[in-house]
């Protein structure tokens, strides 16, 4: 419905537009017809001028999307008519009755329009379609829209409606190339248009009003397919085609023919031709002339489309996992430099039975990279991103043991009278182990489950989302309820680009630079329609993305699980990285970056088939990635990411203690409780009382606030509580801590090793190039394990025997003169230690 503005800014413009054409009569006139190519002569059509799609270096051209035109004109006589019936029912129902122009048509598009804001093609009638596409040039105006409707009265008034339509047939574009229906069914059929059936024909229909969305070698054949259903429908309502011989049309497996080589990068030219399309206009990519410089690294595109051929082939082999897809970005700019859809684009015809983009194993022409899957525990970084932000730390303690997340359900997982037992939820880990309490740190790192739902839990399903979509992730609703904890795990739908796109977000620290695949658009004239404008913001507090870069980089971290020199491991380099396996190991993530570079991988089978190996991330999709990151990062210089600043709390559960809530600090060597002069190194936090879940010390929702006073009011505490007793009744720990009442005796002031400097003195003068004698003695309490003697900070010399009094001499010749400072160290065996400083000046 039109709301009282639309219409009154619909009477304005009906009103101003024939006062305009009255006030202005003649002069209007000339304006809109001026250039008017005359419709009688067909054969002065205009001619196309070539769109080309280069790399980033302008030398490689990945295609010429009119380089190759395949026209061939057929009689309309020969034209079936079930290809005649399908056009007209889907493009132009009231053909054979308007005069060129169809009034309602216009109308409904002119509403459209007023109300989006925005000018679009629609309410064209099929000679207006033959009108734009043989007779005027590319451009979205009003005033070519009354050019468009003149051209097509006059036409009407000269030419049959089936001569029209033949026009129409012999001239639309259905892409790839393909013009007119006898070159489209060439292309996609490899057969005559003359022997298209009812669904060969309903497919062919449905193509013209998007080609490269609908292109039946693009990443869209599902909604190909379902469009070629709607044309069948339309076929029924209008008394062309019977119900029966529709219903049959739909369930024929439809064979399409080998794509033609004529394509470099052809997943990635298909996600820029999309682009373009929905940006400037099917008709303008078509014929317009543009010159698109992408993002892409041609160099690095064939080395991915190598790995994943490799791979993928391996995967088959060894898991029946038929495909692979890799997308690699730099973080820095957003740009995609590499992007394999499939592999092998140009594969051998089909199985007989698959059809494509619905039940094929191996579908070559999906794009998998921009199409969703679930992506297992390669979400996990996100919740615990999210966690991060809330307050939580790397050493937060979790418990992987079987615990029922249902508050609904029994403890024990079972499930009430007459509740659904399917909705009882106990997740286990991949390896059907449990391992206790856990760090935050190590359970990203090593990919546990049971710690991870329960970190969900705390950060918040909701908030989770909202990190994710933050970073990139377009795909995932804000409904929480439809997700649940289950969110953690993979459980949502995602593509392999956004989730690229996202972790390069952790990459730069937080800061994300917006998506793109384009550098550049000239149009035929050379003028700049579209220049790359690198754009960033910060997305995610950079200390919590710096947290998330040093646990996924942490190799002794993730080494319970991954072998030391696993895929994810680059001996000379930082590398970031998380794998995921779903459910029923159907889909295969690795996911790595480095400041410059994110590269990701998909492994599996486009039917959803499940692959036949547990640990599939690691196995099918790691070692591609490996593969393509050593090599696309060999030369450069290793990176390293910052340092997280360290995370102070007061909570044992928040800082790696579990066993109570009274911490105590001890001496590590005498077990006593610290004094002020323990060495750091030897200061150790333990806790005593009672044991209990992370519910128990903290509110969910305020990690960092009171103690709850009442831990039992949040849903999941009985639960992870009765958990955590379950476990340590079969894990004991001991008694608990026994709380020392004694100071540590072996660091005091008196036990501090004693050291007198004889010579030299602060401020005395020696020559450079004379040896600096140093006399002093000592007394220890316990045996002496080093004296170290610094000059300006660096060693010159170390003892680790040796009665007092001690002399010894320091070399001057390799010091620079001025102002130096001598420092000798002594410590004993039980890490006592003292210090003394002496300036001296060293004269040239």
């Amino acid at each position: 419905m039109l709301g009282v503005n639309s219409w009154k800014k619909l009477i304005w413009i009906i009103v101003g537009t024939a006062g305009g054409l009255l006030l202005g009569g003649g002069v209007s006139i000339y304006l809109v017809l001026a250039g008017v190519p005359d419709p009688t002569r067909l054969e002065d059509r205009k001619i196309a001028q070539s769109t080309r799609i280069m790399d980033r270096t302008s030398t490689v051209v990945l295609y010429d999307i009119h380089g190759e035109e395949k026209r061939t004109v057929i009689p309309f006589d020969q034209i079936p008519d079930s290809v005649k019936k399908a056009t007209v029912a889907i493009e132009d129902e009231r053909f054979y009755s308007h005069g060129g122009v169809d009034i309602r048509g216009m109308l409904r598009a002119l509403l459209v329009d007023i109300t989006s804001g925005s000018l679009r093609e629609g309410g064209s009638t099929i000679t207006q379609q033959f009108v734009k596409g043989a007779l005027l040039k590319p451009d979205r105006s009003i005033v070519r829209k009354i050019r468009e409707a003149i051209i097509a009265i006059i036409l009407e008034s000269r030419y049959s409606k089936d001569e029209i339509l033949g026009f129409y047939l012999n001239q639309i574009p259905y892409g790839a190339n393909a013009y007119g229906i006898e070159a489209a069914a060439q292309t996609y059929f490899g057969k005559s248009a003359r022997n298209l059936d009812p669904a060969e024909s309903a497919l062919l229909a449905a193509l013209p009003q998007a080609p490269s969305y609908y292109s039946p070698f693009g990443s869209h054949r599902d909604e190909l397919l379902k469009r070629k259903d709607v044309v069948l429908d339309h076929m029924v309502d209008l008394g062309f085609i019977s119900k029966p011989d529709a219903a049959a049309a739909k369930k024929e497996v439809l064979e399409i023919k080998k794509a033609k080589q004529d394509i470099l990068a052809p997943h990635f030219v298909n996600y820029i031709r999309e682009y373009l399309a929905q940006t400037y206009g099917e008709e303008t990519v078509e014929q317009g002339g543009l010159t698109v410089i992408t993002t892409l690294n041609w160099d690095l595109q064939q080395k991915a489309e190598e790995v994943v051929q490799n791979g993928a082939l391996r995967n088959d082999n060894l898991i029946d996992a038929k495909n692979s897809a890799l997308v690699a970005m730099d973080p820095k700019t957003g740009e995609i430099l590499a992007m394999v859809g499939s592999r092998d684009y140009f594969s051998d015809p089909l199985p007989k039975g698959c059809t494509p983009g619905l039940n094929c194993q191996l579908d070559p022409q999906v794009n998998v990279t921009i199409k969703p899957r679930q992506p297992g525990s390669a979400f996990k970084p996100f919740v615990y991103a999210t966690a991060l932000l809330k307050g939580y730390t790397d050493k937060t303690v979790l418990f992987d043991v079987p615990t029922e997340f249902n508050a609904i359900c029994n403890p024990d997982g079972t499930a009430p009278a007459g509740y659904d037992p399917r909705n009882c939820y106990m997740p286990g880990n991949y390896d059907e182990k449990f391992r206790g309490p856990v760090v935050v740190r190590n359970a990203l790192a090593e990919s546990l489950n049971v710690p991870s739902v329960e970190l969900l839990y705390l950060a918040g399903v909701e908030n989770s989302i909202k990190t994710a979509n933050a970073m990139g992730i377009t795909t995932i609703q804000y409904d929480p309820a439809r997700y649940g904890l289950a969110l953690v795990l993979g459980g949502a739908e995602v593509t392999l680009l956004d989730m690229v796109h996202g972790y390069g977000g952790f990459a730069r620290d937080g800061v994300q630079a917006n998506l793109t695949g384009i550098i550049k658009i000239t149009d035929a004239n050379g003028t700049v329609l579209e220049a790359e404008h690198i754009k960033t913001s910060e997305i995610i507090d950079p200390e919590v993305a710096r947290m998330i870069n040093d646990i996924l980089s942490d190799n002794n971290a993730r080494q319970p699980i991954f072998a030391p020199q696993s895929s994810l491991y680059f001996p000379d380099r930082q590398v970031a990285a998380k794998t995921g396996t779903t459910q029923d190991y159907r889909d295969a993530w690795t996911i790595g970056y480095t400041p410059s570079l994110v590269v990701g991988v998909w492994s599996g089978n486009n039917n959803n088939k499940p692959m036949k190996q547990k640990g599939s991330g690691v196995l099918a999709s790691a070692p591609i990635f490996h593969a393509f990151f050593e090599a696309a990062l060999a030369g450069s210089p290793p990176e390293q990411f910052t340092k997280p600043a360290p995370v102070q709390t007061d909570k044992p559960i928040l800082s790696g203690l579990w066993r109570g809530g009274q911490v105590i600090v001890i001496d590590r060597l005498s077990g006593k409780l610290a004094t002020a002069d323990t060495p750091e190194e030897l200061r150790q936090q333990i806790t005593a009382g009672e044991p209990h879940t992370i519910l128990y010390w903290v509110d969910k929702d305020n990690p960092r606030g009171p103690v709850p006073q009442n831990p039992a009011a949040d849903p999941e505490y009985s639960h992870w509580e009765y958990a955590l007793n379950r476990w340590l009744q079969v894990n004991p720990i001991g008694p608990p801590s026994i709380v020392p009442t004694e100071f540590d005796p072996l660091h005091t002031g008196a036990t501090k090793p004693q050291l007198q400097i004889l010579f030299p003195k602060a401020g005395d003068v020696i020559q450079k190039g004379s040896a600096i004698h140093v006399n002093l003695t000592f007394s220890v309490k316990f045996p002496i394990q080093e004296i170290t003697f610094l000059v300006n900070d660096k060693i010159e010399k170390s003892l680790t025997f040796g009665a007092s009094p001690i002399a010894i001499e320091i070399p001057t010749d390799d010091l620079d003169a001025g102002e130096i400072e001598l420092k000798i160290r002594i410590r004993d065996v039980v890490e006592n230690s003292n210090e003394v400083t002496i300036p001296i000046l060293l004269t040239p």
